[in-house]
């Protein structure tokens, strides 16, 4: 942790006291790569544009997914990208059509490699032909044959070589994946300034064998075959109330330091919505651009939502600095309070919430009805990425708080 600190006050300190200079980096598209292993590379594509008052702006392409990240500074040859929402940042030094540097997460003391080149359009290299085809429905099994086992819907679309879609868990989603199949060899990925994942499998017309990688710190196998009829389990079955407990209850702290419960005035006589999560964690930032969504269009004063986050930063002044960048950069109208800091291991943030057979994902759903009493916990999020489970997922929403509105 020491390393990555004054890797970050060594280059603040370049960035604020060398004077600029002519160097510019060419405007367009950039493919940009994560070294996550000595042999295999993550690509992501991105746009770069240059404003004359406002600097540079990039946008990072994902299938159909665009993340607009505005935070870009230069100074001499050197460059820092700081995410929109996420803590993470990119460092480095850059010519006009080059920038070699590291993708970097300090709390989590993770450093990966980092590369881009300006003109490059392809994601991946395609050199061969496709000879599968992955399109459809695939029940897959991650780190197959161990204690760590679990199951994955994927659901992908491929048009010639190019191949998009996602896998789907009990906890959420792999994001917009975007790649090739090269021969019988598909390759894909996705980065979001929060999660680096590339997945690499060989397919057959029924089966597909592969590796996932996270960053440079982690990797798994996982096996699929197809079958169109597979579905994970009810997202409403994995998490409930233990035996002996009939509610929720917390107190934890906002950014001024007030301990909020449930019993406060805010949220008496209400249907209220508690959400499970992190601001770190790439489907609860889609769950609460839902949420804020939601009430923008559906406001009324007989529902309040409360965030209770789990976070990984080191110091609880860190970890309120994220929920405040979340809150500003999202518009988040309801309470984030601080459960946890320092680690987002879910068996300690079980501890926290020890009325719960376990904390299974980040995000998790808790709905109380105007009475206080639990009515439904959702695990996981079905996030854009998923579509038609996404649709689903928000019709279903929609209309059970209407029931609890109602009653």
């Amino acid at each position: 942790m020491r390393r990555l600190s004054l890797l970050t006050v060594f280059l603040l300190l370049v960035l604020s006291c060398k004077k600029p200079n002519d160097a510019q980096l060419n405007t367009g598209i950039w493919r940009a790569e994560l070294k996550v292993t000595d042999d295999e590379v993550l690509p992501f594509n991105f746009k770069l544009s240059n404003d004359k008052t406002k600097g540079y702006h990039m946008e990072v392409y994902n299938a159909s997914e665009v993340i607009a990240i505005d935070d870009i500074v230069t100074r001499a040859d050197s460059i820092l990208i700081k995410m929109k929402v996420f803590e993470g940042y990119i460092s480095g030094k850059f010519t006009d059509s080059t920038i070699t540097g590291s993708f970097v997460k300090e709390s989590l003391d993770r450093v990966v490699p980092f590369t881009a080149v300006f003109g490059v359009e392809n994601r991946f290299d395609d050199e061969t032909p496709a000879t599968a085809n992955v399109s459809g429905i695939w029940e897959t099994e991650f780190s197959p044959d161990t204690p760590d086992s679990y199951m994955a819907k994927g659901l992908f679309s491929q048009q010639g070589n190019v191949v998009t879609g996602t896998f789907r868990t009990t906890t959420g989603d792999y994001r917009y994946l975007e790649g090739i199949m090269n021969g019988d060899s598909l390759k894909l990925s996705a980065f979001d300034g929060a999660h680096a994942f590339l997945f690499t499998a060989k397919v057959t017309d029924s089966s597909l064998a592969g590796t996932f990688y996270s960053g440079n710190h982690f990797e798994e196998p996982f096996v699929g075959i197809r079958n169109k009829d597979f579905e994970l389990p009810d997202e409403d079955t994995l998490t409930f109330l233990k035996e002996g407990y009939d509610q929720l209850v917390f107190s934890f702290p906002d950014a001024e330091g007030t301990l909020v419960s449930l019993e406060d005035e805010m949220f008496k006589d209400k249907v209220v919505i508690v959400q499970i999560m992190g601001t770190w964690c790439p489907n609860c930032l889609d769950e609460t651009k839902f949420f804020v969504d939601y009430i923008k269009k559906n406001g009324n004063e007989d529902l309040q939502f409360v965030a209770l986050a789990f976070e990984y930063a080191k110091t609880k002044e860190a970890a309120f600095t994220g929920i405040k960048r979340l809150k500003e950069r999202i518009g988040v109208p309801y309470p984030i309070l601080l459960a946890q800091y320092g680690t987002s291991n879910k068996a300690r943030a079980q501890e926290k919430l020890p009325m719960l057979n376990h904390v299974l994902s980040y995000p998790t759903s808790i709905f109380l009805d105007k009475k206080g009493k639990v009515r439904k916990i959702h695990t996981g999020f079905n996030g854009p990425a998923t579509g038609d489970a996404f649709v689903a997922f928000k019709k279903e929403f929609n209309a059970f708080v209407n029931t609890l509105l109602e009653e």
